[in-house]
């Protein structure tokens, strides 16, 4: 129970809770933007290439994106995980946690970076560029992509709480982050033994994911607000 010494109390072998509540709050942050990183890096490469190749190229993208798309992504999610290690501990774990969930986070960042380079492609400032001599490389990495990262900011700030939550749902699972590093929802499912008379100890690790991710989600409702050229009008 909560003393003097442990505000929050103790976990089952005698760790500080609040301690390991704060410190969880690094591990789901950090988990939250490397997998926006790898989602970003993989998504806005395929996106980039579908957008201005086109062709069979652009079929065969969005074909592996609609499988992705019908496979539901936590159970894609476990697979990988099974596959790399569920049994790694520590730092191994959260590199596979954050590789399993980039993996599945690429494709709504895919989706967007086309859709934004087949919009942008026919504005006149685009046909301008091929005018004047830039090749094809150029007006996507100087001219289409820069006009299309209003968008995609605000995807990757809405994106940074699903990934929190699925970290914590695959850690709820047993399947997430391992000992020694703590993670909000590998708390919550050690809680579960203990919920009758410890409800604290379950109670504070969900407070703060949902906290979390509201907060992120007012940030990108805010950002998406702020950055749409209609609304500005």
């Amino acid at each position: 129970f909560p003393s003097r010494q442990h505000w929050l109390g103790t976990d089952s072998v005698g760790r500080d809770f609040l301690s390991r509540l704060i410190y969880g709050t690094r591990v789901s942050l950090l988990v939250g933007f490397s997998v926006q990183i790898v989602a970003v890096a993989i998504g806005v490469t395929l996106g980039t290439l579908a957008g201005m190749l086109g062709g069979w190229v652009d079929y065969v993208i969005m074909r592996w994106v609609e499988v992705l798309t019908a496979i539901p992504g936590i159970l894609f999610a476990l697979f990988l995980i099974s596959i790399l290690g569920r049994e790694a501990s520590g730092i191994q774990s959260l590199f596979n946690v954050v590789f399993a969930i980039g993996l599945i986070g690429w494709v709504e960042i895919c989706r967007l970076t086309r859709a934004q380079l087949l919009s942008l492609r026919e504005k006149e400032f685009i046909t301008a560029a091929y005018a004047i001599g830039a090749n094809r490389w150029t007006v996507a990495t100087r001219h289409l992509l820069p006009n299309a990262l209003a968008p995609l900011i605000v995807a990757v700030t809405l994106g940074v709480p699903g990934a929190i939550f699925a970290e914590a749902g695959l850690s709820f699972l047993g399947l997430g982050i391992n000992d020694p590093l703590p993670s909000w929802g590998k708390m919550v499912a050690e809680s579960n033994a203990y919920i009758r008379v410890y409800w604290h100890l379950g109670l504070f690790p969900t407070l703060m994911i949902a906290i979390t991710m509201l907060s992120f989600s007012f940030v990108g409702d805010g950002l998406r607000d702020a950055l749409d050229p209609h609304l500005n009008k």
